[in-house]
């Protein structure tokens, strides 16, 4: 087996690509995510607060639930183009170097569906992982305040409030890395045109590696990266006069989950 682990897939890459072969891709990565963060959790906001007042009666999950859904939808519209070219650029060496070229190269040869080829399956991987990853953050931080803090958001120091944030940004960020992985092996195995469509990319990858394959180091990825996305985004919030996300709005005695 060529890559027996990531650390011996990571010496391999570097033995006969070079260094710069680790960061193969980090345009798309970097302003695809970037767009879709923004829009995420800009959105996010926004639909939490209109459901709420749509659905008054709903319980907070439902409302958590819809809302990062219908953010995802629209920010994966956003990351799309720029994820058909890092993942073509990681695993095609001699397809292009970056965006500048990648983005013409994918229109040239494909058209505009070549950068909507893996909506679908984005879709598919990101949605679970939004809504588990937005509903797991809010219950996580609720239950910070609650139970360890023992003290109402707005009575705590702003080192206290970033510190849940970063606690339950980790959390919120593996548990939806568990459930999206499947998801993710497919949308490589389409970009990658080793598969025609979803139900051959789950019959070439296989039941088990569909769940397992690169799953341990998607972990120790998303989960910092997620962290740190909460924290500037809870930062600057502070920074602008607005409370952090989640927390307890009153009395600990009246939460219903």
């Amino acid at each position: 087996m060529k890559y027996s682990s990531i650390f011996a897939g990571l010496n391999v890459l570097v033995k006969e690509e070079g260094p710069s072969s680790l960061w193969r891709g980090w345009g798309g990565k970097f302003f695809g995510y970037g767009v879709q963060g923004g829009c995420k959790f800009g959105l996010y906001e926004y639909f939490k607060k209109r459901y709420s007042d749509m659905l008054p009666d709903s319980n907070k999950s439902t409302i958590y639930f819809l809302s990062s859904a219908s953010a995802q939808i629209i920010a994966d519209v956003g990351l799309s183009p720029f994820e058909s070219v890092k993942v073509r650029v990681q695993t095609q060496p001699m397809f292009a170097k970056g965006l500048i070229d990648g983005f013409p190269r994918v229109y040239a040869t494909e058209g505009l569906s070549g950068f909507y080829r893996g909506l679908l399956p984005l879709w598919g991987r990101n949605l679970p992982f939004s809504m588990l990853m937005f509903s797991t953050f809010e219950h996580t931080v609720d239950f910070l305040y609650q139970k360890v803090i023992q003290k109402r958001k707005e009575n705590c120091s702003t080192i206290q409030q970033l510190g849940a944030t970063c606690l339950a940004g980790y959390i919120s960020g593996a548990v939806g890395t568990v459930v999206s992985n499947p998801a993710d092996n497919i949308v490589s195995s389409l970009y990658n045109k080793k598969a025609e469509n979803i139900i051959h990319a789950v019959k070439s990858i296989g039941l088990r590696n569909l769940f397992t394959r690169s799953l341990p180091i998607r972990i120790t990825l998303v989960g910092p990266v997620i962290t740190m996305q909460w924290f500037f985004y809870d930062t600057i919030k502070i920074l602008t006069g607005l409370p952090t996300t989640g927390g307890l709005p009153r009395d600990l005695e009246e939460v219903n989950i």
